[in-house]
């Protein structure tokens, strides 16, 4: 199988020469990381079949968030946390997107817009949720914020995944109506206001460098219920972690270019995209956000210091309906490793017991 490192290792060297000068530290750390993920570079543990004597070469991870390779795991590990404490409602996932008068100036000032378009969505979100006429309480948000359309062009947008409803001041649940959450048009207007004056006041000179029409147009705001608790779940935990594109979706690489496969957001049809290397790697980079930059953030009673509410929302609610919807994503998925990591022989299919540590024949990556 064709993955995202063998792109990077045939035709990295390349890109690196032709635009070494312009790359940021992070796109170089992020290329390195992923070219040496889970092989003898990165080190492991060798593990030994007792009854059969077949010997087995495990390597560690990068670690890097970007990588394929590492973000499915995660992704598990984040749904078991969540299940535990989510609560049995209808569940709704809540999309912004900046505009596209808006991206070349993102590109330049990745950290501050995609700060500010956290900010400003989830305080929009919060505002209309305390008029009555829609919720009348305080509301439970995960973002997570994604930069690319499904054929790796720029695209940036943030995902919340909310229960359908909110917690008034006495603490009372009060629920949603089944298929409606929040007035996406009033959200659009809203979001707009106050990412314009947000920016304004941030930095005056990066305002100054947006189009004029940006603040004209329809900002694209999405709701839409993604079905019960535990099933929205397990359908929305590939968001969290989903890298700009998984090696599943790359379908070969040759003559020097790459070749992949996607699904247009219009049309359930698969289609192939086949780009030159360096134009691909492009995009991959592209994706690559700031260091320490925080791309899940929680919010109202979701947030770390009110999850402790929780408890006493769940003993006010009444059994939920079972949702008899198929709510897999259908992409990328595999299916969930066990919480004990067990390697089994591939030989006679016993456990096999972990023997000595590898090192790594190079320095980790930072």
């Amino acid at each position: 199988m064709t993955e995202l490192a063998d792109v990077f290792r045939q035709y990295g060297p390349q890109y690196r020469a032709q635009f070494g000068d312009r790359m940021l530290p992070s796109h170089r750390q992020a290329m390195r990381a992923i070219v040496r993920c889970r092989t003898p570079a990165q080190g492991g543990h060798v593990y030994v079949c007792d009854d059969c004597g077949e010997t087995q070469y495990l390597y560690h991870s990068c670690r890097n968030r970007h990588c394929p390779k590492c973000q499915n795991d995660k992704g598990y590990l984040w749904l078991e946390t969540q299940q535990a404490t989510w609560l049995p409602v209808r569940t709704f996932m809540l999309t912004f997107t900046l505009p596209a008068d808006l991206r070349q100036t993102a590109r330049r000032n990745q950290r501050l817009i995609y700060g500010l378009l956290f900010r400003v969505s989830a305080e929009a979100v919060q505002q209309l949720a305390q008029d009555k006429r829609f919720i009348g309480g305080q509301m439970g948000m995960v973002g997570v914020l994604h930069t690319w359309g499904r054929n790796l062009a720029y695209h940036p947008h943030i995902h919340y995944l909310m229960p359908g409803g909110g917690l008034a001041d006495d603490g009372t649940w009060i629920p949603s109506r089944a298929n409606f959450l929040l007035p996406v048009k009033a959200l659009s207007r809203l979001v707009r206001a106050k990412f314009r004056d947000g920016l304004r006041k941030a930095d005056p000179d990066c305002f100054a460098s947006v189009p004029a029409a940006a603040w004209h147009i329809d900002w694209v705001v999405h709701c839409q219920p993604v079905g019960n608790g535990q099933h929205a779940l397990q359908y929305l935990a590939p968001y969290i972690f989903r890298v700009a594109i998984g090696n599943k979706r790359i379908l070969k690489l040759e003559h020097g270019k790459i070749t992949f496969r996607y699904r247009p957001t219009d049309t359930a049809k698969p289609k192939v995209c086949t780009l030159p290397a360096q134009e691909f790697i492009r995009r991959f980079l592209q994706h690559i956000l700031p260091r320490g930059f925080v791309k899940v953030r929680y919010y109202g009673f979701l947030s770390h210091s009110l999850q402790h509410k929780l408890a006493a929302i769940r003993q006010q609610l009444p059994p939920l309906e079972h949702d008899d919807r198929d709510d897999s994503s259908g992409d990328e998925q595999d299916a969930a490793p066990s919480s004990t990591y067990v390697v089994r022989c591939p030989v006679c299919g016993q456990v096999m017991r972990r023997g000595p540590l590898i090192r790594p024949t190079q320095r980790s990556p930072p």
